[in-house]
């Protein structure tokens, strides 16, 4: 989810996306500031890797300067969320982030999947194709994320949380 909402940042604002080392990447201007736009290219749980190589190179403040989307089994599918710093709720990707930049202090878009129906494991349906009953809920979801990095970087990250936190999608 995190990479839809990415690529529809980059056609949104018109940044072009080009392959390098770690990752594929862009810039775009969001309002008045400039946005660098990362898609790790590294296994989800070493893209960190990707994640540390890139800010070495584009020095950010923490927290509104790093913003990670992901997608959260914990949130119903299409349920966006924000959120600054906290727990890693067994995101492996979000592990390898804090174990490379050392501080979970960053912003996070949560962009809900739910958890797999039955006994599937987590890894293959984090993996998977999500349901078709579920994609016109991811499809919005990619609009919202959209929003609230927006919003995020407009407003700041306090705003956003107060904003998208007390939703009811």
């Amino acid at each position: 989810m995190g990479f839809e909402v990415a690529e529809a940042i980059a056609q949104e604002y018109g940044a072009a996306l080009v392959r390098r080392s770690h990752g594929v990447v862009g810039s775009a201007m969001i309002g008045n500031h400039e946005v660098h736009l990362l898609l790790p290219q590294t296994f989800m749980n070493e893209s960190g890797l990707a994640v540390a190589e890139f800010v070495r190179y584009n020095p950010v403040q923490y927290p509104a300067g790093l913003i990670v989307i992901h997608d959260e089994l914990d949130l119903e599918p299409g349920v966006v969320r924000v959120k600054v710093g906290g727990g890693l709720a067994g995101h492996n990707g979000l592990k390898s982030i804090v174990h490379h930049i050392h501080t979970q202090n960053f912003v996070r878009i949560r962009v809900g999947i739910g958890r797999p129906v039955g006994r599937p494991s987590v890894v293959d349906y984090v993996l998977q194709r999500p349901r078709p009953e579920d994609r016109t809920e991811l499809d919005a979801a990619v609009q919202r994320g959209v929003c609230a990095v927006r919003d995020v970087i407009e407003v700041g990250p306090e705003r956003a949380m107060t904003e998208y936190n007390r939703r009811v999608g």
